[in-house]
């Protein structure tokens, strides 16, 4: 046995007992039972993309906003900093953007990791979108472009081992923080 780790202690109901503690993400309970998932694929049908553009930026966790697109942190990140580029209009398919939307997504994209690179020093991405459900998109009826920062070493235990992800800050101080570092135009 590793030095400082002690034997497993045996709990009714909890298992076969092993040496993993446990960290508890009860937040996460929101997501694992789909709550706040829309119950349609119209934009009336309760689209979190739909209603984010009407909150505040704070209670919204919104980064920035364009003229067709905004930017918002992803309430069940990959990593600190996730954020996802949304259109305003409620669109599925990324060949349905009109020109100003394709446009404004992609410069809100490149601005996105121009924020994440100045206030976090992320060292690269993962970019892109799932289209549709069987592609694994979460919200197949509002597409979003996914900006998920990356650092050397942030695939350690805690992700690959332990199956859990360690967010070291809370998003509303993460959504300041990027607000704060995104280019104007």
């Amino acid at each position: 046995m590793l030095q400082g780790m002690q034997e497993p202690i045996e709990q009714s109901g909890a298992g076969e007992p092993d040496n993993f503690q446990r960290l508890w993400t009860p937040h996460r309970m929101a997501y694992v039972k789909g709550e706040n998932k829309p119950t349609g694929t119209g934009p009336g049908d309760g689209c979190p993309f739909c209603e984010i553009p009407k909150m505040s930026d704070q209670e919204g966790l919104i980064v920035a906003r364009g003229s067709s697109v905004f930017a918002v942190l992803n309430l069940y990140p990959y990593n600190s900093g996730h954020m996802m580029v949304c259109p305003y209009r409620h669109v599925a398919d990324y060949a349905d953007l009109d020109d100003a939307e394709t446009v404004e997504l992609a410069d809100f994209t490149k601005r996105a990791m121009l924020s994440l690179r100045k206030a976090s020093g992320a060292q690269g991405f993962n970019v892109g979108m799932n289209l549709g459900h069987v592609a694994g998109a979460g919200i197949a009826g509002h597409l979003h472009q996914h900006v998920v920062p990356r650092w050397g070493g942030d695939t350690n235990f805690m992700p690959v081992v332990g199956h859990t992800k360690v967010l070291p800050q809370l998003l509303q101080d993460t959504r300041e923080l990027l607000a704060d570092a995104w280019p104007a135009a």
